[in-house]
């Protein structure tokens, strides 16, 4: 196994190669406006988990995701030629869940503001069902009538 940091270096430089491959162009129609937002290596450097982004429709995702799988041995003939290691690791381009994840997250955050907002004004006239302070007090152990409590539950 190699030194985690060695791995951490070939997958800083692996993204950099490859993001600068697909900013010259590739000669692929369906290839539309790709992001590479992480790269990881395996701890023996043999593969390359490059996860990307796309900007666009689900039918561009798709066809981002199909003209990246066309163009994986291009762009592990460059990353071979740009880094320094004995063996090329393989290539693999999984569409990065980012954009989706927050997009849900947005969504479930405005939807608990809202429930707060209706809340806050369901609570606006509201009033309690006991007593304001249902808790008992010191000065509270008389009676209404002013004498002290008597029978089984009083306290001597």
């Amino acid at each position: 196994m190699a030194d985690p940091q060695r791995a951490r270096k070939m997958a800083d430089r692996i993204k950099e190669v490859v993001a600068r491959r697909l900013d010259k162009g590739l000669r692929d129609p369906r290839l539309g406006f790709v992001t590479i937002t992480d790269v990881r290596v395996t701890g023996d450097l043999q593969h390359a988990s490059i996860f990307y982004t796309v900007y666009g429709s689900d039918e561009e995702r798709a066809d981002s995701a199909a003209a990246l799988k066309a163009a994986t041995g291009l762009l592990r003939t460059e990353v071979g030629k740009n880094i320094t290691a004995r063996l090329t690791p393989s290539l693999e381009f999984i569409a990065d869940a980012l954009p989706d994840t927050s997009a849900h997250l947005e969504d479930l955050l405005a939807q608990a503001q809202m429930r707060d907002l209706q809340v806050q004004q369901a609570a606006v006239g509201a009033t309690y069902a006991g007593d304001a302070d249902p808790y008992k007090h010191e000065d509270e152990d008389e009676d209404v009538d002013g004498t002290a409590p008597s029978g089984p539950d009083a306290r001597v």
